[in-house]
């Protein structure tokens, strides 16, 4: 019998854990590619919604600077870079709505039915973590294209507007990905409360109506006072879409764009750890009633 150094076991192991992850991922990728009649109603709502918003700003540009749009100096954003960030932000919104939810988790925890999913041998929460994952990526790729091209070819500067570097484009992509990542671990969280109440409901109304305010999704981080963002830049809301849409609008940059990167490697690492430990906790105390 070939017999295999210690590490070379662990590595297989590990490798072997990740590929059920993977499977579920590119199963539930697939079939949320299915919903494409969905993903054209979202992608009219979405640039109906984005062309609103940038209506919205621009009467707010011309009533508030005298001399209108051209008046960038007086506002936190230009109005390019705001147009820029309402684009982006309809493109992906699947990547970082947070009341974007698998309500099949709920579900299967209220009925009981996650029974069957913990007798399996696997994690439930690296198992749900990659589900979620799945499901937002295969919504935005449905619906991103169109609402990008049709942005880009709008006249300036109310379409789209090129990243300021290749640099920054690359950038954009990595901070997009940790805010995705973000999203998702706050999302188990909620998920994972509703093992300790009667019903997800009331946590989830609050915790989605926070995300909305605070993470930028309504109002752009810098168009609030100085005192609040500099308070709302260190919680976990801002690390989801304010990063990457600030990036890509070349709104940040230089220092506060790497401060703005770490907080977000920071926040990824302790929501994903408080979810494993409560996740843990839950799965430890859970008890079944049947037959």
């Amino acid at each position: 019998m070939k017999q295999y150094p210690f590490f070379k076991v662990s590595r297989l192991l590990r490798l072997s854990r990740l590929r059920k992850y993977i499977a579920f991922f590119r199963l539930y990728f697939t079939m949320g590619l299915q919903y494409r009649t969905a993903a054209f109603a979202g992608i009219a709502t979405q640039f109906t919604w984005g062309a609103m918003e940038i209506l919205m700003f621009r009467a707010f540009y011309q009533s508030t600077a005298p001399d209108g749009i051209a008046g960038a100096s007086r506002f936190p954003m230009s109005f390019a870079a705001t147009a820029s960030y309402i684009w982006m932000q309809q493109a992906f919104l699947a990547l970082f709505m947070a009341w974007l939810m698998d309500n099949d988790i709920f579900t299967s925890i209220m009925d009981g039915n996650v029974a069957y999913e913990l007798c399996r041998p696997i994690d439930i929460y690296n198992m749900w973590f990659s589900r979620s994952l799945a499901s937002r990526c295969s919504r935005a790729v449905l619906r991103c294209m169109p609402i990008l091209l049709v942005a880009v070819l709008l006249p300036a500067p109310y379409g789209l507007t090129a990243p300021a570097s290749l640099q920054a484009f690359l950038l954009f992509l990595l901070t997009l990905a940790l805010g995705l990542a973000v999203t998702v671990a706050f999302c188990m969280l909620i998920y994972i409360s509703t093992f300790f109440t009667l019903s997800p409901d009331g946590i989830r109304t609050i915790a989605m109506s926070m995300v909305e305010f605070l993470s930028g999704a309504v109002i752009p981080l810098p168009f609030f006072p100085d005192r609040v963002k500099e308070i709302l830049e260190l919680l976990p809301f801002a690390s989801m879409q304010n990063v990457p849409l600030r990036i890509y609008s070349g709104d940040l940059s230089g220092y506060a764009m790497l401060r703005a990167i770490g907080i977000q490697a920071v926040w990824l690492v302790l929501l994903v750890g408080i979810g494993k430990l409560l996740n843990r906790a839950a799965v430890q105390k859970i008890t079944f009633h049947g037959n």
